[in-house]
């Protein structure tokens, strides 16, 4: 194959702009390879962007300074008694090795900032090995700024994350914003907030330049992709691994309409963000029922996998779950569009909400992880309709906390009712029948749920009992945090289906991000990042940060390993 046959040619070839993607570029680039980046829509970020951004990094230089000392035996103990054989314990045990010195390098070369939280329990808090903080990292805030004219090929976050249409906010952003009237601390730092997101918009920014969470982090990497000069394509999705004698030497891509075929000398690196949107592998591997419920973006439809399967590699076996669960609210608009709202960490957990099946019972620890939740509904759907399922609080909860896209504080929510989004009654048995239940099985239940209020523990399914509740809970409620009575009227409902944040189920790689062939074999020039490589998690999720976490690590081991990996096609 002579040159004239291809239209560009770099060392390395990385299809994807998310966490994956852009971690795997950066290092590759960094250590002194050409490197193209090839994003199929026209926005940075991936899923990355629409993320929390947690990133679980244990054994980080940061985590004995905020409190939490660990070590390799605790930590390696929690991924035996989380993921277990759900994942092969040789990744495990590079992710652990090698995450903390991802962490460092990207410190060190590029614009990312992580920062260890101080208190943050792994999500099984009594298992042994479990720490209550260190291990999962935020990334700094961002000054989206400092991109200029690129600030617009950021992929925007949900609007879910934003108020007053276009301002990002963290959850203690949320606690001062709703405290504006009761604290001069929160009217200070609320008004912050809003002072500048208000400046930016004057300035002419279509949203607000202080940029948090998930999207921060991919700002950041994308700041460190634009100041490390590295090529980039937008709008041009893949559409081949092209292949030598089983060697993967390229890819073929459509750019403005045309093909155009880039040889990679080094290899192609393989990370478009899973499949959550692609209905053949959803239809093989989702639980069913099962439905477009997915918060990832709609462009992760699995290209990324079906093409790395034509090039001979195999999918990962093993995994207790096909994706990483969340409890999703869905709203129907009259123009037709959908909004999915995702129940993580704010309404679940707080003091006053419980969670009902299609019999008006309890199916589970409302304070639990959102994958948790769905697992339970899964379950409870076995013999009891709970797809879908539904969160039930009273006026007063209301008014504090909100529940999904229903605003607290007095906010409209009649278009959420009219909507059907909302259900709102007079009294309990009222809001059973409007949602098809048994009326006086759910005033049965709630009954039952103000005894346990009232005594502050949850005999029943343990709202409340661990220390990843209670951190979610309210800190001023006691004795439970998370445990409080429906008194007021009116009552409220909103139905959650069982949604997702990503897949867990991708192609099979080995310690080195390659993508492995039927016989366990590495495929040359293939490697696989973020979603579209089989989790190192086996579909468990034992802490916040470990789909972010994962991308990043196995992304900057790829681009470390093409670096040392001679050309496999000078020709």
């Amino acid at each position: 194959m002579t040159q004239e046959n291809w239209d560009a040619e770099y060392d390395v070839v990385v299809i994807g702009a998310g966490a994956g993607g852009m971690a795997a570029a950066l290092t590759a680039k960094i250590e002194g390879l050409s490197v193209l980046l090839v994003e199929k829509t026209d926005r940075v970020g991936g899923s990355t962007a629409v993320s929390g951004g947690a990133v679980w990094a244990p054994l980080n230089a940061q985590s004995e300074k905020v409190g939490h000392p660990d070590s390799f035996e605790k930590v390696w103990t929690y991924m035996r008694n989380t993921v277990g054989d759900a994942a092969p314990a040789a990744l495990q045990e590079a992710y652990l090795r090698e995450g903390a010195g991802m962490v460092d390098y990207f410190e060190k070369h590029t614009a990312v900032r992580l920062v260890a939280r101080s208190y943050s329990p792994d999500y099984y808090p009594d298992r042994e090995g479990a720490a209550m903080g260190g291990r999962s990292l935020d990334p700094a805030m961002f000054d989206g700024r400092e991109l200029g004219a690129k600030f617009k090929e950021l992929r925007d976050p949900l609007p879910e994350f934003m108020v007053l249409g276009g301002m990002m906010i963290t959850m203690t952003d949320a606690r001062h914003l709703l405290a504006v009237t009761k604290s001069f601390k929160s009217w200070r730092e609320g008004m912050k907030l809003v002072l500048r997101y208000f400046g930016d918009r004057l300035r002419g920014y279509h949203r607000g330049t202080r940029v948090v969470l998930g999207n921060a982090l991919a700002a950041r990497l994308f700041k460190s992709v634009l100041d490390h000069r590295i090529d980039y394509w937008l709008g041009t999705p893949l559409q081949k691994l092209e292949r030598v004698d089983g060697a993967v030497t390229g890819v073929a891509v459509t750019r403005q309409g045309r093909t155009q075929r880039v040889k990679a000398r080094r290899g192609v690196v393989v990370a478009t963000g899973g499949f959550p949107w692609g209905e053949a592998l959803r239809s093989e591997q989702y639980p069913q029922p099962s439905g477009p419920w997915s918060m990832s973006p709609q462009d992760n439809r699995g290209e990324g996998i079906t093409l790395a399967r034509e090039a001979g590699a195999v999918l990962g076996q093993g995994h207790t779950n096909p994706a990483f669960w969340a409890p999703v609210s869905v709203l129907q608009r009259p123009d037709g569009s959908v909004t999915r709202y995702p129940h993580l960490v704010w309404d679940r957990a707080k003091p006053g909400l419980m969670a009902v099946n299609g019999a008006a019972r309890r199916f589970v620890n409302e304070s639990t992880s959102y994958h948790e939740f769905v697992r339970a509904m899964y379950h409870s759907h076995q013999t009891v309709p709970t797809m879908p399922a539904y969160l039930i609080c009273d006026h007063d909860f209301m008014e504090k906390w909100g529940m999904g896209l229903a605003l607290p504080g007095g906010r409209p929510r009649e278009h959420l009712v009219k909507a059907g989004y909302l259900s709102k009654a007079p009294t309990l048995r009222a809001l059973g029948q409007a949602l098809g239940l048994d009326g006086a099985a759910l005033e049965a239940t709630a009954a039952r749920f103000n005894t346990l209020a009232e005594q502050g523990r949850d005999d029943d399914f343990g709202k409340g009992s661990t220390a990843y509740n209670r951190y979610l809970g309210d800190a001023d409620h006691q004795p439970n945090p998370c445990l409080g009575p429906l008194r007021k009227a009116p009552f409220y409902a909103v139905k959650v289906v069982a949604g997702d944040i990503g897949t867990a189920v991708g192609i099979a790689c080995n310690a080195q991000a390659q993508a492995l062939d039927d016989a366990g074999r590495p495929i040359r020039g293939l490697y696989m990042a973020g979603n579209d490589m089989h989790s190192v998690m086996g579909g468990e999720y034992p802490a916040p940060g470990i789909t972010l976490g994962p991308a990043l690590t196995f992304g900057w081991i790829a681009g470390r390993h093409l670096a040392q990996q001679a050309a496999a096609h000078d020709q």
